[in-house]
């Protein structure tokens, strides 16, 4: 049985900042996907392809940045698989929706997750939510979604609930997951 091929797209977001010894900063470096996650993952059905495309917190990310990601997706389609963006939580439901409103005939699921804490820490929500958004990925319709603490939700749907510290929907309606 040929294996299930995920693209992984990484825009950067407290999910992949890292620890400098020498500043004591935690900030956005380089993707730290590949080597502290799917590396260590038992994935003998599905081929996990990870590319950094920009390695920002989203709070600094503007519509250029979308643009950018959009380019990608763009690019990236013709390979019919579905994606996962990695991508900071302050602005990750904006980006769902703006990718929602370019890519409205997707063959394929695009699911946006990330993290309220970073990879690097302990107690870190990652690999959970990463974890999640492999196995939406694979079982998705196509459109666009965030997979976010157990939960999958529609873009243009979705808001950060900066008290709870998590996504909720905006309206209830039929419930995905």
């Amino acid at each position: 049985m040929e294996k299930l091929k995920i693209l992984v797209l990484s825009c950067g977001g407290t999910i992949e900042k890292t620890y400098d010894e020498g500043d004591g900063s935690l900030s956005n470096r380089e993707s730290v996907m590949r080597t502290r996650l799917f590396d260590r993952m038992r994935l003998p059905h599905t081929d996990v392809e990870v590319k950094a495309i920009m390695s920002i917190d989203s709070l600094h990310m503007k519509d250029e940045h979308r643009e950018r990601l959009g380019s990608f997706i763009g690019f990236e389609s013709s390979k019919r698989c579905p994606i996962i963006v990695i991508h900071g939580t302050d602005t990750m439901d904006k980006s769902a929706e703006f990718i929602k409103n370019k890519f409205r005939n997707l063959k394929h699921p695009i699911v946006f997750t990330g993290a309220m804490k970073p990879l690097e820490l302990e107690d870190s929500d990652a690999r959970q939510n990463v974890t999640e958004a492999l196995m939406a990925a694979g079982l998705l319709p196509p459109g666009v979604f965030i997979s976010f603490h157990g939960r999958i939700f529609e873009a243009g749907n979705v808001a950060k609930n900066h008290e709870k510290r998590t996504f909720e929907a905006i309206n209830e309606g039929p419930k995905i997951g």
